[in-house]
């Protein structure tokens, strides 16, 4: 359950976001500030990054763009595997409130608890998707839902070219 002290600071987030995409020229500089303030100022964010298709490869795979948050060995996930490919290959937000319990998860950090994968769409299509993990159990409630909802559609909506 959220606090107001939470819902608060989502609030100015999303201000924040508003200024960060009016500021932005381009997809890339978005993301990254999307990456930087969502990994800042949300203290269970603690791994914030972009995965997005990469054209032309067949199988398709996601490729790891800009992130913040430790290193990972998952730069590069195939659509059938993972968190990350199951809210790709469905175009729906997937929510963990336990990763430990969920097979699909694939391990960046054995800190983990948590984890949100929401798609990112171009003209109706999954384009890629926004990933972030948590070190707390069960972090992701529905007002983090919708920001990082809204975080992806800023993204998509720029990749348009809108």
């Amino acid at each position: 359950m959220s606090t107001i002290s939470d819902t608060h600071k989502i609030e100015e987030v999303r201000k924040d976001l508003v200024r960060l995409n009016s500021e932005a020229r381009a997809a890339d500089p978005l993301m990254e500030g999307i990456t930087r303030l969502l990994h800042e100022r949300m203290l269970k964010y603690n791994w914030v990054g972009f995965y997005m298709l990469e054209p032309g490869v067949k199988p398709p795979m996601l490729v790891l763009r800009h992130f913040q948050g430790a290193m990972t060995p998952h730069t590069r996930i195939p659509l059938n595997q993972g968190i990350c490919g199951a809210a790709a290959s469905s175009g729906k937000t997937v929510v963990v409130d336990d990763v430990s319990s969920d097979p699909r998860h694939l391990a960046c950090s054995l800190e983990t608890k948590s984890e949100i994968v929401v798609p990112v769409f171009v003209h109706g299509v999954v384009a890629g998707e926004l990933d972030i993990d948590s070190h707390f159990p069960a972090a992701f409630g529905f007002e983090d839902r919708e920001l990082v909802e809204y975080c992806a559609q800023l993204a998509g909506k720029r990749l348009e070219g809108t």
